[in-house]
């Protein structure tokens, strides 16, 4: 399953004072309660499919994009920011050529429905640092190739502000090193374009916050974060975090009330000492008490630590979902239960028209 300037170049003070918050050159931050700036969900769809090189996708049998009624629903809760999981192969079928013209405009017509709103839409391409199955930065996809498809698809959005460039959805299984390298690459052929827009960069190892210092997958994220460079300085750090005992979303357990706060702590802490901002791009918990207790906890210590946090996305919205315990999507007219208790810390529209 599956902003963003440093504090001390004056970014971050300035969204400060769009939300009243004061915010010390230490880092720490003493704010009331209140809701982060972009908080929304992810509206999935657009990655159902295995790609195959021999295959072109079929809209509506393979893949599908949120729509109208979708937006305006998620809208009215009050979420401010949508994540469109797509496919790299979808808008480019081949590596190194032309995006794919009709596809191209599928996706900005889609977009679209949210940015006329005043909504922020991530472009997430879901594919784990992999094109057609094989990793980016090995001998079968080349970083140039990853840059490249970035440069033509950056050059198509760069107008809009409200359009933020997720590189790619939790890498994994390649070395931490390749990974940041392709990042690097992106994030040039991204500024080469004149694309101003705000950058979220994944981490390796599934961008797990809770892992972001660790090194079971080779050398840790936060070591590699630290050499990024953004000629703009207008980036943030992509981070997911779930609360089941190996933090991958795969079970309906929750394992304490506390363990969304704690899990966070050490990566906020990172993110301070190095003067970084962060999104956390998927979450969710399950319909139950404790599922209530923790996204609350969670949430809190987010709003509470917004000198770091930018905002959030839950995983999963869509009308493909069927019985996925953590879709949002109401059924028959009907909230889902989390949708209650995300309502306190949604931000309501618009978006802040500067705030990354």
């Amino acid at each position: 399953m599956s902003v963003c300037r440093e504090a001390v170049r004056g970014g971050v003070l300035r969204a400060a004072v769009l939300t009243g918050l004061v915010v010390g050159l230490s880092g720490t931050s003493c704010a009331l309660a209140q809701p982060l700036s972009f908080t929304g969900i992810s509206l999935a769809g657009g990655e159902f499919y295995e790609p195959k090189p021999e295959e072109r996708p079929k809209y509506g049998t393979n893949f599908l994009y949120p729509n109208e009624e979708e937006i305006t629903y998620f809208a009215a809760q009050g979420m401010n920011v949508f994540r469109y999981p797509f496919r790299w192969e979808t808008v480019q079928a081949k590596a190194g050529e032309p995006l794919v013209t009709e596809e191209v405009a599928r996706l900005k017509a889609c977009v679209k429905l949210a940015t006329d709103r005043g909504c922020v839409v991530i472009l997430d391409p879901h594919n784990y640092a992999r094109y057609y199955g094989k990793v980016v930065g090995g001998p079968e996809v080349s970083i140039d190739q990853f840059a490249d498809f970035w440069r033509q698809l950056a050059a198509e959005f760069a107008s809009d502000p409200r359009v933020w460039f997720g590189l790619v959805n939790e890498p994994n299984g390649l070395p931490t090193e390749q990974w940041f390298d392709a990042a690097q690459a992106a994030i040039d052929a991204i500024r080469a374009a004149g694309a101003r827009n705000l950058i979220l960069v994944p981490g390796n190892a599934w961008t797990g916050a809770h892992s972001w210092t660790a090194t079971w997958y080779g050398e840790s994220n936060a070591q590699h974060a630290e050499g990024i460079a953004d000629p703009l300085d207008h980036w943030a750090i992509e981070v997911h975090q779930y609360l089941d005992a190996d933090s991958s979303g795969t079970k309906l357990e929750v394992v304490s009330p506390t363990v969304g706060s704690e899990r966070l702590a050490g990566f906020v802490r990172w993110c301070r000492d190095h003067k970084r901002r962060a999104f956390l791009g998927e979450f969710a918990v399950p319909a139950t008490p404790m599922g209530e207790q923790a996204l609350s906890d969670m949430l809190t210590s987010m709003e509470r630590d917004r000198d770091v946090w930018l905002g959030w996305t839950w995983w999963a919205g869509g009308s493909w979902w069927g019985d996925y315990p953590f879709s949002l999507q109401p059924k028959d007219g009907t909230h889902k239960p989390q949708m209650a208790w995300l309502r306190p810390h949604l931000h309501g529209l618009p978006a802040p028209a500067d705030g990354f």
